[in-house]
């Protein structure tokens, strides 16, 4: 090692930022429409939460691009209600990432939820659960939805290689998910290599930290707008045009509620869900307004068929 070796040439050598963008620069990238963002919905378990969505997207005029469905996993629902639900979303042009089970604080690990535990991250535990997963996979794919949410980099590569061999469809596509708790440039590059097809960092980075991640990598990012209580219920609705900005494209997730533990439990009625739809939908056309009032520069995503 040389004494002219530092930490800026070593970042530098090898492609990333030296720093986080504190001059918040235009990112260069769009969606393949042109829009700097998306509006995603989370926590549509049940072919009922669909359907109320959707009457609530009509009701306010506003497009959810894309809906994060089955948290307890889609293991707790049947072939037919899998494909009852594809069939709906696609019919009305609304993308679906599948929860898939099991995974770590909802198989028999619990070492996860203790309170140290919860520093360990939510990975796939063995590879039995691994195979289960796969398991839960392919009745996913079979239904015909095509998006998957991925925690585990593990997986992420057995999947990715899954569809370039043609195991698996080869449309189908992952969105590596929060819990997976990645919060810079390098990781997200590393994530973007195994085949990830949008990345949801942690929900409380920056504006200069998201845009420094935009420099390092083209695929979609997935920001909270909104964040459930348990994750600090941070609200950045205003933001929004300036997140979109500097970070495009973007996926905002819109997700008020408790927790993940007490909305996406499998006994949870779906007239629960119901409920923090409505808010859902209503938060999402607010961000569109309030995108619209700080920059008419920043653009949302078209919808691909129109609700209703």
């Amino acid at each position: 090692m040389t004494t002219s070796v530092t930490p800026e040439s070593i970042l530098e050598a090898q492609g990333l930022p030296t720093s986080d963008s504190h001059e918040l620069p235009s990112s260069g990238h769009t969606f393949d429409d042109g829009g700097h963002f998306r509006l995603e919905v989370s926590g549509v378990e049940r072919l009922q939460n669909l359907e109320t969505l959707l009457a609530e997207a009509k009701r306010h005029d506003v497009f959810v691009h894309r809906i994060i469905c089955f948290g307890g996993g889609a293991t707790l629902l049947d072939k037919g209600e899998l494909r009852a639900f594809g069939q709906l979303a696609a019919e009305n042009g609304i993308e679906v990432v599948a929860v898939p089970g099991p995974r770590a604080g909802w198989d028999t690990g619990r070492h996860l939820t203790s309170a140290e535990g919860i520093t360990s991250g939510k990975r796939i535990r063995g590879i039995d659960n691994i195979r289960y997963l796969l398991h839960d996979l392919l009745r996913i794919y079979a239904s015909g939805i095509r998006g998957a949410l991925v925690i585990d980099e593990g997986v992420l590569d057995i999947l990715n290689r899954a569809r370039l061999s043609g195991d698996i469809p080869e449309d189908a596509f992952f969105k590596v998910s929060v819990y997976s708790g990645h919060a810079n440039p390098a990781a997200v590059r590393v994530l973007e290599g195994l085949g990830a097809d949008s990345v949801n960092p942690v929900g409380d980075l920056s504006r200069p930290m998201l845009s420094a991640i935009r420099s390092a990598v083209s695929v979609p990012l997935d920001v909270w707008a909104i964040t459930f209580d348990s994750f600090g219920g941070i609200t950045r609705l205003w933001e929004a045009a300036d997140i979109a900005r500097v970070a495009a494209p973007v996926y905002f997730k819109i997700e008020p509620g408790e927790s993940e533990e007490v909305m996406y439990n499998g006994y949870t009625d779906a007239e629960f869900h119901d409920r923090l739809i409505v808010h859902k939908v209503r938060h999402a056309a607010i961000l569109r307004e309030l995108a619209a009032t700080v920059d008419s520069s920043v653009t949302l995503s078209p919808p691909r068929v129109r609700v209703g």
